[in-house]
């Protein structure tokens, strides 16, 4: 693992103080968040929230009944699905002691935090490596081979975008299900291919919790909410071990005009389409290896002939560019960075500067 690579993306402050780089001129590719930020309807309501003492002097509703009944519309779930917390990691947490999860299946790469939260809670880590020449993807028949209480993965894959199709899914969750297998399902960056998501089924998979975020499309990372979908049983064993109040009444006013607001993430999900094919276009020209993904980012390998690691120091002290450096990402060889979907002029600076450095 990289000893100045940060532990997650979106980390400008630690990347300036090891580099002695001025922060506000680094562009950032390493966290994938929609680039041209919430909707305008989200900067209104948490203004006008602002005007209202009692936003700040009231406790925050204790059932998150307005947030829920939001999450509910767009997600296609019911509300008494439906779980709501500052973030994905507290609810896995919630979820591995409620349901006394003590072997659980992970593919690799994944999300660093998988491993971390599971070894917190004492469950023992059986990792399933996937094969890059395949470009990650996932296999059903080998997911089901191994014998677990259960199996989490991300759905598209963090960092290599994979995307297995609904049809495939749902006989994963069906197999997994009959042999008492729970599957934990990361659906974060699902919200670029809504048609996907298995949250509107999980009435219908009694061992299936679907976990979704609304920070990466809607472009809302600081107000950290993240929700769960499962069925009514499972929501009521789960909900006993969330802390009360961990979505403050700002992020919760955030979250509802976001979600409100289907048609900034409908016209997002297009433009974003264009700009990752244009990227990953340029960054093919450039040099490097691509593996196409379903989210707003792309997994690059670096030529056998170039170091990764210097060559994303390099990006940060000579372009002022930060990618994602994926050198903690466990499962995943040496060579591979992670760059977001930014703007189109944005996204053209780091071709032209990933070609300049490689050449």
């Amino acid at each position: 693992m990289s000893a100045s690579a940060p532990r997650h993306g979106g980390q400008l402050a630690a990347i300036g103080q090891r580099f002695g780089v001025d922060v506000s001129r680094l562009i950032d590719f390493s966290a994938s968040i929609n680039p041209d930020g919430p909707s305008p309807a989200v900067i209104a309501a948490l203004r006008a929230a602002l005007d209202r003492p009692e936003t700040l002097t009231l406790y925050p509703d204790l059932g998150e009944a307005e947030l829920k009944n939001a999450v509910a519309a767009y997600a296609q779930v019911e509300r008494e699905q439906l779980l709501v917390a500052n973030g994905f990691v507290p609810l896995l947490d919630a979820t591995l002691r409620a349901l006394r999860i003590e072997t659980c299946l992970v593919p690799t790469p994944c999300f660093v935090e998988y491993r971390t939260t599971l070894e917190r809670n004492r469950v023992l880590v059986l990792k399933m490596p996937l094969n890059a020449a395949c470009s990650f993807a996932y296999d059903v028949e080998e997911l089901l081979a191994t014998p677990a209480d259960a199996i989490l993965l991300a759905n598209p894959q963090n960092p290599t975008g994979a995307l297995l199709d609904r049809r495939a899914m749902t006989r994963l969750i069906a197999e997994a299900g009959q042999r008492g297998t729970c599957v934990l399902l990361d659906e974060a960056f699902i919200d670029y291919i809504p048609e996907d998501s298995m949250a509107p089924f999980v009435g219908a998979h009694p061992r299936l919790i679907v976990f979704r975020s609304v920070t990466k499309c809607f472009g809302i990372p600081g107000l950290r909410a993240a929700y769960a979908a499962a069925n009514r049983s499972l929501c009521r064993q789960i909900e006993i071990h969330l802390p009360p109040w961990s979505i403050t009444t700002l992020a919760s006013i955030g979250v509802i005009a976001a979600l409100n607001d289907p048609a900034y993430a409908g016209s997002f999900r297009a433009v974003n389409q264009v700009r990752k094919d244009q990227l990953q276009q340029g960054l093919l020209q450039a040099g490097l290896t691509v593996h196409p993904g379903a989210a707003n980012s792309l997994l690059v390998r670096v030529p056998g002939t170039c170091d990764a690691e210097e060559l994303w120091q390099k990006l940060i002290v000579e372009q002022s560019i930060l990618v994602r450096n994926c050198a903690n990402f466990e499962g995943l060889a040496p060579g591979y960075l992670r760059v977001a979907v930014r703007t189109q002029e944005e996204n053209a600076r780091l071709i032209q500067a990933m070609a300049s450095l490689l050449s």
